[in-house]
């Protein structure tokens, strides 16, 4: 069962992309009069086919799921005839197959916009950035940071949430540089601290590099008592309620949720005895924690939640919501960043900077796209932003063969005056497959490697 929720969530996210990625060369396509043949939703055999619109479209739906196209009307493919010429797309001017061939990409682009606007304008819950004393002998250890200092700002850039410092000190970690990090403290001291990124190893990554650098969320001390549970997760099944307290696993007494947390994060898949109070009553059952990638380490959870204190949540926690107008300001920075950040990670990976081993394929993404979506729907479409962002910019890279492979051959024709040769684009076809099928195989060696190493 949790392998289909895996696997219905990451096929909902690649139908959801896809859509909207051949639907932008399809919507640009019809504004430019060119005709549409066919409109597929993966490769290979077809498994669904439907007639529709003006020209009567195919509507395909294929067997082999990772991707798409829409084939048009074009002389290079198939005999047209003499009065569907002016449709067909290799007789149209260079700045509308430009358009055509763009629009997939951008398409992309717009629907992470659209979904961070939504986010920002219904409101996202965020954890604030209160902070921990650091693990000893990392590179925060001597800032200073004491237990529940919160950050305030990064390099004098306001810090509003733990997702905010996360990313800013990510992108101070790959220019190797100090930051300046301006805290309050929970006796509302302000202090400014020093945190030397210049020893950050690129080559590491993968995971939180928050936790790696040393830099831990603070975590209040909170009784062991149930606040949620999941359905159909590891203790429903066993019988947890709600009000339940739970005592010990293993025979070790559990005396805060954190405690609790920390049993069950070392026991993915490992059998463990957990006992509870209910009413005055000892329960005791053998459960086995389902396992969960975080940071490239499998974790375990048993699908409970802490009884929240209103009061404490308020306190460490906070709500990103923003106007319409803003918040379509936010969504459209966010994505361009993202973008540019995306684009400046791969090129490091080629200069060696960072390494490849950073690259994730088709099974990380299904594990992550599973996950968020047990986190919830807010979760859930913050990944499908995200991902959408991806596959614009990997459409959008001069690899003949993708997008940007044609818009580097339009681009070409416009400098030279005419189109770049047959033969030349048959090489870049061959070269721009052979690029693909590497990038590929990186990805997957890594997907497989996480399943092995763990």
């Amino acid at each position: 069962m949790n392998l289909l929720w895996y696997l219905g969530f990451f096929a909902l996210a690649l139908g959801i992309l896809i859509v909207v990625h051949e639907f932008g060369h399809y919507l640009v396509a019809r504004l430019c009069g060119i005709k549409v043949l066919r409109f597929s939703v993966g490769f290979g055999k077809p498994l669904l086919v439907r007639h529709a619109g003006p020209d009567r479209t195919e509507w395909v739906l294929a067997a082999f799921p990772l991707g798409g196209y829409v084939k048009m009307l074009d002389e290079r493919e198939a005999p047209v005839a003499a009065e569907e010429l002016p449709r067909a797309f290799n007789r149209q001017p260079v700045a509308k197959r430009f358009a055509v061939v763009a629009a997939g990409p951008i398409a992309n682009f717009l629907l992470a916009i659209v979904f961070y606007w939504g986010l920002y304008v219904y409101g996202v819950e965020e954890l604030r950035p209160i902070l921990a004393a650091p693990v000893a002998g990392t590179l925060s250890a001597g800032t200073g940071i004491g237990d529940g200092e919160l950050v305030r700002s990064v390099d004098d850039k306001p810090i509003a949430t733990l997702q905010d410092l996360r990313w800013e000190i990510l992108q101070h970690a790959l220019e190797k540089r100090a930051v300046k990090l301006e805290t309050i403290n929970p006796r509302q001291e302000i202090n400014f601290r020093l945190l030397d990124l210049s020893r950050v190893d690129t080559q590491e990554l993968e995971g939180d590099l928050l936790q790696q650098i040393g830099l831990r969320l603070y975590r209040p001390k909170m009784p062991p008592i149930v606040g949620q549970v999941s359905p159909g997760s590891v203790a429903g099944e066993a019988g947890l309620l709600p009000e339940d307290r739970i005592t010990a696993i293993d025979g070790k007494p559990i005396d805060s949720w954190n405690d609790l947390v920390a049993a069950v994060r070392e026991a993915p898949g490992r059998a463990m005895t957990l006992e509870w109070e209910r009413g005055g009553e000892r329960h005791v059952r053998s459960v086995v924690p389902s396992e969960a990638l975080e940071g490239g380490k499998r974790i375990g959870r048993i699908g409970v939640g802490v009884r929240e204190d209103g009061g404490m949540r308020e306190q460490y926690f906070t709500v990103v919501r923003y106007n319409p107008v803003a918040a379509f300001a936010k969504a459209t920075t966010q994505t361009w960043d993202t973008a540019v950040f995306s684009l400046s990670i791969l090129g490091r990976m080629i200069a060696g900077d960072v390494s490849w081993k950073n690259l994730s394929g088709p099974v990380t993404i299904a594990d992550y796209a599973g996950q968020s979506a047990k986190l919830g729907a807010t979760h859930y479409l913050r990944f499908l932003a995200l991902i959408s962002i991806s596959l614009g910019v990997l459409n959008l890279l001069p690899i003949p063969i993708l997008d940007g492979g044609h818009l580097m051959y339009y681009i070409v024709e416009i400098i030279k005056g005419g189109p770049v040769s047959e033969r030349a684009m048959e090489i870049g076809q061959q070269i721009g497959l052979a690029l693909l099928v590497l990038l590929m195989a990186f990805a997957f060696y890594n997907d497989i490697n996480r399943l092995i190493s763990g």
